[in-house]
């Protein structure tokens, strides 16, 4: 029988040809359905497909059985691209500039690849809509009941990383990406003539020295090793240089490594800029808005991936981290799940207008995807005992 991988690199010419045609026609978070209809055109003839959360879709290969997914992200960034490429974005506005393109065609490889020679497990394509905003693609997908009802006991998924070196693949257990939630502040106070401060109630100061408290919380409120983000993005008052407004407002984003630590920054954060606000004569309202949980690779399946992908070569990385979110975490809170992020040839950063992975990137993500599925296979058929 043919070897997988063999299969795979049989593969990577459609993949490339595929990957162009996606990167050339991008589609905006929630409006993903030609992209979807490229992809499923895309693998064998006769492989049935149902729709999930909107403009996605879950494709199954193989018989029955617990099922491995494989998520891919349909959308791309409202990013004005300015490679100069032949196959560059032909949408004004649209770009596949965090790797979506790639993550598409090499999933197809290995989906093709486990059509025609059989894998040790099922496998459950999830192209997956809206990664790039709210409201959450992954989410959607869960709350539908698709992974339940085609079986789906573990989820992977490969995101190239510019940050790392080609070659090199960051397979690490536990905590990988942070929580993202947004928070609003309002501060109300008492307008008036800038000449008589003291007539006024000022939020406006208020707000300024509630900026620097909640960006303190980190610092004094956590242990220095456990990693966490309270940062304060955009503020918004007044309208005139002589007139004290009666409100001020701000708004923010909370990162946090564990859900206690998000609990934690949420409790702190109101706490904080409620005590300084009324400290001023001010009040303060918060609100939060919860985004994705933390993305937390299964180690099971993490210590699984890593043999593998050692076994074909390539290095792994078992420190990676970052603030950065992911909507694959809703996954993890379902079945075991892994996330893998893939160096690249480039070290442009992710969402900028000239990122551009290459072939070979490509083909290393789709190896990658290939390797934590056997992983998780072997992870489904012989579970690590309980200790």
């Amino acid at each position: 029988m043919t070897d997988l991988f063999d299969e795979l690199t049989a593969q990577l010419a459609a993949a490339h040809a595929l990957r162009r045609r996606l990167h050339a026609s991008p589609d905006v978070s929630g409006d993903e359905s030609a992209t979807r209809e490229t992809v499923l055109s895309a693998l064998p003839a006769g492989v049935g497909s149902a729709g999930v959360a909107g403009t996605g879709a879950v494709v199954r290969i193989g018989g029955p059985g617990p099922a491995v997914g494989l998520r891919a992200e349909l959308d791309a960034l409202e990013v004005t691209e300015t490679t100069g490429i032949e196959w560059a974005s032909r949408r004004t506005g649209l770009m596949h500039a965090c790797g979506h393109d790639v993550h598409l065609a090499a999933a197809v490889a290995v989906a093709r690849a486990v059509h025609a020679v059989g894998g040790p497990a099922p496998l459950l394509l999830v192209l997956q809509p809206r990664e790039e905003s709210y409201p959450s693609g992954a989410r959607d997908v869960v709350e539908s009941g698709a992974l339940a009802v085609h079986g789906c006991a573990a989820m992977i998924g490969a995101h190239v990383q510019p940050v790392l070196a080609p070659d090199v693949v960051a397979c690490v257990p536990g905590g990988v990406n942070a929580s993202s939630d947004e928070f609003e502040l309002l501060v109300t106070g008492e307008p008036g003539h800038a000449a008589y401060p003291h007539l006024a109630r000022d939020p406006v100061h208020a707000l300024a020295q509630i900026v620097v408290a909640v960006q303190s919380i980190v610092s004094r409120n956590l242990d220095p090793m456990s990693p966490a983000v309270v940062g304060v993005s955009s503020l918004r008052a007044g309208a005139a240089a002589n007139v004290v407004p009666g409100t001020a407002h701000a708004s923010g984003t909370i990162r946090a490594l564990s859900p206690e630590t998000r609990l934690l920054l949420h409790q702190r954060v109101t706490e904080v800029a409620e005590g300084v606000a009324r400290a001023h004569g001010c009040e303060a309202k918060v609100s939060v808005t919860h985004g994705e949980p933390v993305l937390t690779n299964d180690p099971a399946l993490a210590e699984l991936a890593a043999g593998q992908l050692r076994r074909r070569g390539l290095t792994v990385c078992e420190t990676l981290r970052s603030a950065g979110a992911d909507d694959f975490s809703y996954y993890g809170e379902q079945v075991p799940s892994l996330m893998l992020f893939v160096g690249t040839d480039t070290d442009v950063p992710l969402h900028s207008d000239t990122f551009l992975p290459t072939e070979s990137d490509l083909a290393r993500v789709a190896t990658t995807m290939l390797a934590a599925y056997l992983a998780a296979a072997d992870h489904l058929t012989n579970p690590a005992p309980t200790r």
